[in-house]
């Protein structure tokens, strides 16, 4: 995966600093505490370097396992990951406590990316299709199979907000945040009988809205 210094920041900026050479989402990662993460935000807004690879190494894997669910493309999924970085490194100072944790704040600069990067790529597959079908190009069918998997991941983000608010927290924090049940349960005050059954709950809501089989 490429350093997010693709985005070329204005020059009164600093220049983006370069991870690691082994990406974390492909490596294993520690918990880390809030309170870490933001001594790291703090010291990134300030411009240093090595707390910018420090806080990549210990949560790029959750930005990408977040995009790839949404992008289901791993190639859109580091591209965007890339991006959020980009992100993290510019505005950090944009980071507010108060508002929430910085894992919190990392995940919806992440989730608003990826929608992002959805509904672009769904206007690009869109145009190709509406070219292909004017110029009736005999590999029509590939255009229209790409249509289709861009349509597969918006279904996804627009079915999510059928669920209940509760539900749709507690799916959010599993698949999204990467949370155990326990976690789950932990974060939201609630038992793991419920949590589980919240998510078990959703996620057949979820398949009913995108026509899936429930015993699927």
């Amino acid at each position: 995966m490429e350093t997010p210094n693709q985005g070329r920041p204005p020059a009164s900026q600093s220049s983006v600093p370069e991870p690691a050479a082994e990406t974390a989402h492909n490596s294993g990662q520690q918990p880390v505490s809030s309170a870490s993460l933001e001594a790291l935000l703090s010291g990134i807004a300030g411009g240093s370097r090595d707390d910018f690879e420090r806080f990549y190494a210990l949560t790029s894997r959750r930005v990408y396992g977040l995009a790839r669910r949404v992008l289901i493309d791993a190639e859109l999924s580091e591209d965007t990951t890339q991006e959020v970085y980009l992100q993290v490194w510019t505005n950090a100072s944009r980071f507010d406590p108060a508002v929430g944790s910085p894992l919190a704040w990392l995940l919806t600069l992440a989730h608003r990316r990826a929608v992002d990067r959805v509904r672009s790529e769904q206007s690009s597959a869109n145009r190709e299709a509406r070219f292909g079908a004017a110029m009736q190009e005999p590999d029509y069918d590939n255009v229209a199979d790409t249509v289709a998997q861009r349509l597969d991941a918006e279904a996804v983000v627009q079915c999510l907000d059928s669920l209940t608010e509760t539900q749709r927290e507690s799916v959010r924090l599993a698949y999204y945040g990467g949370l155990t049940y326990r976690e789950v349960a932990e974060k939201l005050n609630a038992a793991v009988p419920t949590i589980k059954s919240r998510i078990r709950d959703g996620l057949i809501r979820l398949k009913n809205c995108l026509g899936v089989a429930a015993d699927a």
